[in-house]
């Protein structure tokens, strides 16, 4: 598969697919980005630790400051603690709070964004 089909497909599914997190996924605000493919976050309740950014996302999504994430926890992790499973875009932000699963101490930060 070429570059530009990867990124086809990657960019399709971010904005296409509409998603609910499960019970062991967590949405999670970024506060900075460190390098080598790692964020930093912030969970609802306040706790910060640093997600990896899986390789299908690389070079074809961009996550900046502010952009809320859908994360999958990593046990063995003691630094690196979760892996970003899904990009939130506006849309995704504002069916999310329709549907009642968007975090309360969110809800602020998102009107804002």
């Amino acid at each position: 598969m070429s570059q530009a089909t990867k990124r086809k497909h990657v960019v399709k599914e971010v904005l296409g697919e509409h998603i609910v997190p499960s019970d062991q996924q967590q949405i999670v605000r970024v506060l900075r980005t460190p390098g080598n493919n790692l964020h930093e976050v912030e969970t609802a309740q306040g706790q910060r630790f640093l997600v990896s950014m899986p390789s299908k996302y690389r070079k074809n999504i961009w996550i900046k400051r502010g952009d809320f994430l859908i994360v999958d926890p990593i046990e063995e992790g003691e630094k690196v603690k979760a892996e970003i499973s899904f990009v939130l875009c506006k849309d995704h932000v504002r069916s999310l709070q329709k549907e009642g699963f968007w975090p309360e101490a969110f809800s602020e930060v998102a009107e804002k964004h």
